[in-house]
């Protein structure tokens, strides 16, 4: 779960209600224009579902919660299922707290931030053009519904191979699936989102309960 949570940090909660049609059918223009949106939104809120599907294995694995947003580098991620997880990130610290370990792993947020080329993203610091080559599904795409936008690092990443992003008919992505180089697929689907609403910095704060093992890396 960690690993999964590495890759999909705060990925594209944007309100595109400025899109003009020709972004249909023009990838450049609909990845500035999230862009663009990034770069106005200072909170997200959101709830979501997690698949995640194993290459040569009939297993999957599930999960669902909520998780909460606010530049600059605040992130919150709670998982109500399977079990209880909390991961908080400040910009500087990251914490993962694991209920059923009763564990929580603390660690410096560089180790992930230059790993995660969706992080940046999130707090309005990167820039979908130059890290990603933005295409259109083809005709022949195999798996059902098409998504509306698929990314490709520019630059080979460790663990991200593609994106592929669903729009909803207030232009919010509503379903995202990370691939990795691996051929396990993570969907994820939002529901509930709300921009730019108040965030109380405290939701950024966990205590874990006493008795929990704290591990340093």
């Amino acid at each position: 779960m960690v690993r999964l949570f590495l890759l999909f940090l705060g990925l594209f909660f944007g309100s595109l209600s400025t899109l003009p049609a020709l972004a249909a059918t023009d990838p450049i223009l609909l990845a500035r224009q999230l862009q663009q949106t990034y770069e106005k939104t200072s909170s997200f809120q959101a709830d979501f579902t997690q698949t995640t599907s194993i290459q040569l294995s009939n297993r999957q694995r599930q999960g669902q919660g909520s998780m909460e947003i606010l530049k600059p580098g605040l992130m919150r991620w709670d998982y109500t299922q399977p079990d209880h997880q909390v991961f908080i990130c400040d910009g500087k610290t990251m914490t993962m707290y694991f209920a059923q370990s009763s564990q929580q792993i603390v660690m410096e947020a560089r180790e992930y931030l230059q790993s995660d080329v969706t992080y940046s993203f999130f707090v309005g610091t990167g820039d979908i053009l130059r890290d990603f080559e933005p295409r259109l599904p083809g005709s022949d795409y195999c798996c059902g519904e098409s998504p509306d936008l698929m990314l490709y690092p520019r630059v080979e990443h460790g663990q991200v191979e593609h994106l592929e992003l669903w729009l909803n008919d207030r232009h919010l992505v509503r379903r995202m699936k990370i691939f990795d180089h691996f051929g396990s697929v993570t969907e994820l689907n939002f529901t509930n989102i709300r921009l730019n609403q108040p965030v109380d910095r405290q939701v950024f704060k966990f205590d874990p309960p006493p008795g929990t093992e704290i591990v340093r890396q």
